[in-house]
């Protein structure tokens, strides 16, 4: 111990480092008492992010960022047990940062701890909130299968609607014209380390700025904040009440942190990493690329919304979410800082959470795509096993009507339920339907032989909730 504590104090006359980080831990913060713990949601953050490091670096090691390898690297890495750990933890902690820089976000704005003096803390905690999506975005086109390869070319797309600029970003996306090898070179820099440095910078400003200017105290109702008295106030209010930050207060940071890291790690080993699509085919036209979850509410949105409306919600929407979050510290910097004061800050979060939640789990269902692997109903659904109902429930699915029609539980879910689909219409009605198409079903106008049409009307005429009625027996027949 005394070796220790020689090198120790030899380490801090010539850097002064150890004296810094004691000073540094000594600081004093606000005794936030019952509020206490809803102050371990940024270096909860932070440890996750240390988390993504670590975990990053050991994937980057086995992974090979070429269009030939990248897919077959990472479903080796998929295939040891170790590397499967790995991977689920980087993909869960990537989860993780998103709802924990999220969560803290709401909580930064409803305490109104981006008021004086804390604009700038609030601004560089934007940027670190767009940098985490970015680096959440270019993790996945890593995976290099289908659906990260077409998220990206939609995403270039919607780029490209961008006036002056559009064909500039677009091709600054693809790195080129298309996507290919350059695309994934581009990604891979991006996620590995342009991003991660922007992050190590803000953090480190966001820091120092929040030491600089202390922690916010829990917010009181009738407590304004007033610039020119507020400094004066926070001091007195930490010479009176306030507590060294280690370890009065870092200990909940530490014990939330490890909590999370626990879970992270729990998920990683039980459920395991994300299952890798297959290889990337620019030449498969049918794949239904969907955004991991924490852009599936944009996804969905921009999927709902008026084909007209398209270009406004794309361009506008981000730029619009942009500007407010610049201008608010800057624009609403003093006053009430408690929420029972601010009653719409409540509204709002609540807005933008329902729209999260709301639009994700539409994006999840994906009612719009088709089922491209919904596999062929079973004999107890089509309720024979041979002969023309039998056939038919083969043709349905051959067609491909199955993708887009549900019966009795199986299929899409973009068209009608066909269920009962011999109680709506007649033989002949279900005939000209398919002949003829509609606006989101193609016409079979030579797309099908007779033999299979009578075989298909005849498994959609079975389709019934009651039996059919027998038709009557004319006095000539008998």
């Amino acid at each position: 111990m005394q070796i220790l504590k020689s090198i120790w104090r030899w380490f801090d006359d010539i850097t002064g480092v150890p004296s810094w980080l004691i000073l540094l831990a000594k600081h004093p913060v606000p005794h936030a008492r019952k509020s206490a713990w809803f102050y371990v949601l940024g270096s909860a953050t932070l440890f996750v992010f240390i988390l993504q490091i670590v975990t990053g670096i050991a994937l980057a090691s086995g992974y090979v960022p070429s269009a030939g390898e990248a897919y077959h690297s990472l479903a080796f890495i998929n295939s040891t047990r170790f590397g499967s750990i790995v991977r689920g933890i980087h993909a869960f902690g990537a989860s993780a940062m998103v709802i924990l820089i999220g969560i803290h976000a709401i909580r930064v704005y409803l305490f109104g701890a981006y008021k004086y003096p804390r604009q700038m803390g609030w601004l560089t905690g934007v940027a670190l909130l767009f940098l985490t999506l970015g680096m959440a975005f270019t993790g996945q086109l890593l995976r290099w299968d289908q659906t990260g390869f077409w998220t990206v070319v939609i995403a270039a797309y919607q780029a490209g609607r961008t006036p002056l600029i559009g064909n500039w970003l677009g091709h600054f996306i693809l790195a080129g014209d298309t996507a290919g090898g350059a695309t994934l070179s581009r990604f891979f820099a991006l996620h590995v380390f342009f991003i991660p440095a922007f992050i190590f910078f803000f953090v480190g400003f966001h820091l120092y700025l929040v030491v600089r200017n202390g922690i916010s105290e829990p917010p009181k109702a009738g407590r304004p904040v007033e610039p020119k008295t507020y400094r004066k106030w926070y001091q007195d209010l930490l010479h009176r009440d306030g507590v060294p930050f280690w370890p009065d207060a870092a200990w909940r940071d530490m014990v939330f942190g490890f909590l999370v890291i626990a879970v992270i790690v729990v998920l990683a080993v039980v459920v395991g990493p994300p299952a890798l699509g297959k290889p990337p085919d620019p030449s498969i036209i049918e794949a239904s690329p969907r955004p991991d979850w924490y852009f599936l509410w944009y996804y969905a949105l921009l999927t709902l919304i008026p084909r007209w409306s398209e270009s406004y919600v794309i361009i506008l929407g981000p730029l619009l979410l942009v500007v407010v979050l610049i201008l608010l510290p800057l624009v609403v910097y003093k006053g009430e800082r408690s929420p029972f004061k601010r009653p719409w800050a409540f509204g709002v979060v609540a807005f933008i959470v329902f729209m999260i939640a709301y639009f994700g789990l539409v994006g999840h269902v994906a009612p719009w795509s088709p089922r491209m692997n919904a596999p062929p109903l079973p004999a107890s659904v089509v309720g024979v096993k041979s002969g023309p109902i039998a056939d038919g429930a083969k043709v349905f699915h051959d067609k491909g009507c199955e993708y887009c029609h549900k019966i009795s539980g199986y299929g899409g879910i973009r068209g009608p339920d066909l269920t009962y689909a011999g109680d709506r219409m007649t033989p002949e009605q279900m005939e000209t339907r398919i002949y003829s198409g509609a606006p989101n079903m193609p016409s079979y106008n030579g797309n099908i032989t007779q033999q299979q049409l009578s075989d298909l009307l005849a498994f959609l005429s079975s389709r019934r909730r009651r039996p059919a009625i027998p038709l009557p027996v004319s006095s000539s027949s008998q």
